[in-house]
Formats: C-alpha cells, structure tokens, sequence
C-alpha cells in the first residue's frame, strides 16, 4: 500500500483537525472520516463519556479498535482522517494509522487553542466546569487563570511529542479556514 492513500491529520484539541479534515476531502473530492464520530458511532457513546464513564483504558481501547477498522477503508482511494486530540498517546492506534498515510500535525498558537477550549465551556455556579477536556476539568480549576496554567503544561507536552510523530508539521493561525487548507497543500505539496 502506498504511503499516501490516507492523510492523516493530528493536534491538540481544537486545532482545526475535523475543519480542515473536511476541507481536504472537498479539495480531493474524498471520503472524510473523524475517529471520534466514529467512536460514538461504532459505540453509541462520545469519547467523552467513553472517557469519564469507563476510564482512560476503555477510550484508548475503542479509538484503537476504529483505527484497525480503517485499513479496509484505505485501502484503494485517498482517505482524510481527523485523530482525536489525545491519539499521541495512543501507541497501538498510532501503529495501526502508521502504514496508512502521512500524519501532519497542524500545529496551531497555545493562546487560540486555549481560547477555543474556553469558548465551549462554562463554569456553573457549583464551581464545577461543562464542556472542559477532561485532563483539565479533573484537576478542578477555580478560574480561567487555572484553566490556562493546566493547559500550558498539557499543551508544551503534547506539542513536543505531535511533533516527534508527525511527517510533516504545518502551523496555523488566525486566518481564515481556506488559508490555513492551502498552506496544509502546500506543505504536501513539498
């Protein structure tokens, strides 16, 4: 199997990965597919709830099990694949993706993927966090100064180590969608 029959997009949470993930399939008029839709398809549970009811081990183990499924996908047509924010930590779905395609890490500002997290989430007047990452919500932040002092040290963590998997590493900004797809071309492309 080739290389790049599969493009395999990577990045902490909110990164752009399933926006970008959709575009590309536009770009290459290919199929799209995002492991976490897949996830609360397959298991009728987001990962999420995968997550915080069952545990780390039982979330890795499903995000795995979709990541084995895809070599039947891949096999003879270009194939988009948005990962989950925490595949870096996943070494047996990231050996199953391996022989699929090219990772790309797309390697967006710790200020706006911080910003982005914070946008979805609300603090209820229990103290208790909605819509916060679980590695963030666990450690029970008082504020949004916690929330940023948590994620910065997930954020250098998870930044080093995508960029250890990727093949290719493409940053984006504050631009728009479109732009951020042409420079991940570009760097294909290359």
């Amino acid at each position: 199997m080739q290389k790049t029959r599969a493009i395999i997009l990577m990045g902490i949470k909110h990164s752009g990965k399933s926006t970008q993930g959709r575009l590309l399939a536009e770009h290459f008029k290919c199929p799209f597919i995002d492991i976490d839709d897949e996830i609360t398809r397959i298991f009728g549970k987001s990962p999420r709830e995968i997550y915080s009811e069952n545990g780390p081990a039982a979330f890795m183990s499903a995000e795995e099990e979709i990541c084995k499924k895809l070599e039947s996908i891949c096999n003879d047509k270009l194939v988009i694949i948005s990962t989950g924010g925490g595949i870096c930590d996943n070494a047996p779905a990231l050996n199953s993706l391996r022989p699929l395609g090219t990772f790309i890490y797309i390697d967006v500002d710790e200020k706006t993927a911080c910003d982005r997290i914070l946008k979805k989430a609300t603090k209820l007047s229990d103290g208790t966090w909605k819509n916060l990452p679980a590695y963030i919500a666990n450690q029970s932040p008082a504020d949004e100064t916690e929330v940023r002092k948590i994620f910065h040290n997930f954020y250098e963590e998870r930044t080093k180590t995508y960029r250890q998997i990727a093949d290719i590493t493409v940053p984006t900004a504050e631009e728009s969608k479109e732009e951020n797809t042409k420079k991940i071309l570009g760097a294909l492309e290359s």
